[in-house]
């Protein structure tokens, strides 16, 4: 701590009481990227097991016919 005439100078390890280690910005990113692994597997696999469409089945995506 520092005084300068009436004005009190102090550092930022100080005023927050502790040193910051930015561990918390790798928390975020490894969480991030898990994150966006897990969605991208449960889209993948929903894809993977999803019914195709093939020829013939009339399977369309066009309204039937009406009379």
């Amino acid at each position: 701590m520092e005084r300068r005439g009436e004005e009190v100078h102090i550092s930022t390890d100080e005023a927050r009481g502790a040193a910051t280690p930015h561990i918390v910005r790798y928390v975020l990113m490894i969480s991030l990227l898990l994150a966006i692994a897990a969605l991208s597997a449960i889209w993948m696999t929903g894809a993977a097991n999803a019914p195709q469409d093939r020829a013939g089945d009339g399977v369309t995506n066009q309204a039937p016919p009406t009379q």
